[in-house]
């Protein structure tokens, strides 16, 4: 099977998050892969929202998709490298269970490094389907 790919660029603002997830759900559409839509969808929200939350200045995110083999693998690159922490979840805090989510859903994920900054990446198997 090739692979195939797909790569878009947005500012690292609250509207992009939205965008991200359109993206995404419209590209497995036209592969027709497999995998669960709502988890992808859910999994780029976290990413996307995290550069949003925590990368500050004039950097650009990079939404990256590619698909072969059954394996659906999505990553956000971002310019600053600062790394995301799966943090303890804790009643008071409203807030900081994305990266929590990611590694309850996806079959694996990770951080590389990218150019000044980093790519977060995760992957979903076809076993991921809805």
């Amino acid at each position: 099977m090739s692979t195939l790919t797909a790569r878009v660029d947005l500012p690292p603002s609250p509207r992009s998050v939205p965008v991200a997830r359109h993206v995404a759900r419209e590209v497995l559409r036209a592969w027709r892969a497999p995998q669960d839509a709502g988890d992808v969808e859910l999994l780029v929200t976290e990413l996307v929202a995290n550069v949003v939350d925590h990368v500050e200045g004039e950097a650009v995110l990079s939404l990256e998709l590619e698909y072969s083999d059954g394996w659906l693998r999505v990553a956000v690159a971002d310019g600053s490298a600062v790394r995301p922490v799966v943090g303890e979840l804790r009643g008071d805090q409203p807030r900081g269970r994305g990266m929590q989510i990611v590694a309850a859903i996806a079959n694996d994920w990770g951080v590389e490094d990218a150019g000044d900054g980093k790519r977060v990446w995760f992957v979903l198997d076809s076993r991921s389907a809805g």
